[in-house]
C-alpha cells in the first residue's frame, strides 16, 4: 500500500468539499458523506467499547471484526459501485445475536442505556448505530445502497442492544429498567 496517507492536510477541503475514493469531489454535508461520518463514528465507538473489555473477553474479537466491517461499510459508500458487504455478514450478525440473546432472560421491560460502563459504552454505539442507519436510508432516498448495507447496520444495532443487556447482566449486575411514571409516583 506504501505511503498513501503521508501527508495527513491536502488543503482540499478547505472549499467545503472531500473527495471520494473514486475522485469525485462533493460537498462536506453531503448525504454520501453524512453517512460516511455517522460510520465512522460508529466505528469510533466500538473501539472504545473494546478499550472498556479484557483481552480476552468472548466480546471483544468479534466487535474487533465488526470494525473492520464497518471500515469496509464506509469504503463502499466512498467507491459507488464498489462492493465490500455481503450477506453473509449480516448472516453472522443474526447468528451471533441468536446466540446472546438465548442466554438472556426475556425482555418484560423498557431498558435504559445504563448497568455498567461497558454496558453504557455499548448502549451509546446502539443510537449512533440507528443513527448511522436512518443516515443511509437518506442517502438511498438519491443513490444506489446496496440491501446488504442497510442491513448490515440494522442488525448491527440489535446485536449493540443484546449485548448492552449481556454486559449489564454480568458478574451479578443488572439492567436499569424503565419505571412508567405512574411506578414513579408523577
Amino acid at each position: 500500500m506504501g505511503n498513501r496517507l503521508s501527508k495527513i492536510y491536502t488543503r482540499t477541503g478547505d472549499s467545503g468539499t472531500t473527495g471520494l475514493g473514486d475522485g469525485a469531489r462533493v460537498a462536506k454535508d453531503d448525504a454520501r458523506i453524512e453517512a460516511i461520518g455517522d460510520i465512522d463514528e460508529l466505528n469510533s465507538c466500538i473501539g472504545l467499547l473494546c478499550s472498556e473489555l479484557a483481552s480476552d473477553d468472548p466480546l471483544r474479537e468479534p466487535f474487533q471484526e465488526i470494525q473492520q466491517q464497518l471500515f469496509n461499510l464506509g469504503g463502499e459508500l466512498s467507491v459507488p459501485g464498489y462492493t465490500l458487504i455481503e450477506e453473509s455478514q449480516v448472516t453472522e450478525l443474526e447468528q451471533w445475536l441468536e446466540a446472546l440473546n438465548e442466554q438472556l432472560p426475556p425482555l418484560t421491560d423498557f431498558i435504559l442505556p445504563g448497568g455498567s460502563r461497558p454496558a453504557s459504552v455499548c448502549h451509546l454505539a446502539r443510537s449512533v448505530c440507528r443513527r448511522a442507519e436512518r443516515r443511509l436510508v437518506t442517502l438511498s432516498r438519491d443513490a444506489d445502497v446496496r440491501p446488504p448495507c442497510r442491513s448490515y447496520l440494522n442488525r448491527l444495532s440489535d446485536l449493540l442492544f443484546v449485548s448492552a443487556r449481556t454486559l449489564a447482566r454480568r458478574d451479578g449486575g443488572s439492567e436499569v429498567l424503565w419505571r412508567h411514571r405512574a411506578e414513579r409516583g408523577g
